[in-house]
């Protein structure tokens, strides 16, 4: 049916991220609906730093909202949205793609994970950000980190600057039963994101004093590009203020 409603379109996923309006009224046309509810069933308005927080394919569902139906269930939006951790319909905790629930090793950050949660999705689905986008300070907390002191057993792969906000991480990894993505993919499996999103409330809350302290805990390559990045984040969220207040003048 998308080939021959579109067929210059090459796959669903393009569909999903990059819909034209003319597109989006054709394919409304041919399915006789409101073309805006044919864009809100895409992530053509996701801005495209939270787009690495989108899945090629279902990550997880909420057994209440997606009950099967003949065999079939079907496939909500928040199925592929790695920024959550409960079903924005009814805020129920979201499963596993096979229904199963693994607990999270984090559950003491819960609170400060729904609030990591709400930025991200804020972000994504409002267009609304503080000093700087939840999505980039994802992305930086799960650098590659060296830590202090060193152990004698250091492996590189075992330490992400998140763990210096949530101590639980590192012993978490070295357990070798989970790995994190790493900046270039930030989504994580579904017991491992109540950590990043909680990092993500700590650092948003704490403000630039964070990651300049955050930047301590790096060498080498690793801590020039950490701080390459948190040096223009931080001035173009300072220009944008700037902005702001002279038009208010």
């Amino acid at each position: 049916m998308l080939q021959h409603c579109l067929p210059e379109v090459l796959s669903l996923r393009a569909a999903d991220l990059d819909l034209t309006e003319d597109q989006g009224d054709r394919t409304a046309s041919m399915f006789s609906v409101d073309p805006v509810t044919v864009r809100g069933m895409t992530f053509t308005n996701i801005p495209q730093s939270s787009r690495l927080l989108i899945a090629r394919e279902p990550r997880q569902l909420c057994c209440s909202c997606s009950p099967t139906t003949n065999g079939l269930q079907p496939v909500l939006r928040s199925r592929f949205l790695g920024w959550r951790i409960t079903c924005p319909l009814c805020g129920n905790p979201l499963q596993n793609t096979d229904g199963s629930a693994r607990p999270s090793p984090f559950s003491r950050y819960h609170n400060s994970a729904l609030k990591g949660e709400q930025l991200l999705d804020d972000e994504a689905e409002r267009g609304m950000q503080n000093w700087m986008a939840p999505s980039e300070i994802a992305g930086l907390l799960l650098m590659r980190r060296v830590p202090k002191p060193v152990p004698a057993l250091y492996e590189w792969s075992d330490y992400r600057v998140l763990g210096v906000i949530i101590p639980d991480l590192d012993d978490v990894l070295r357990m070798k039963t989970s790995k994190l993505p790493s900046r270039a993919s930030t989504l994580l499996p579904l017991h491992l994101r109540p950590a990043l999103l909680a990092g993500v409330a700590i650092v948003q809350r704490a403000g630039p004093e964070m990651l300049h302290m955050l930047r301590g805990h790096m060498m080498g390559e690793n801590k020039a590009r950490f701080g390459s990045a948190i040096d223009e984040i931080v001035d173009c969220a300072r220009q944008s203020r700037t902005s702001s207040q002279l038009h208010l003048i």
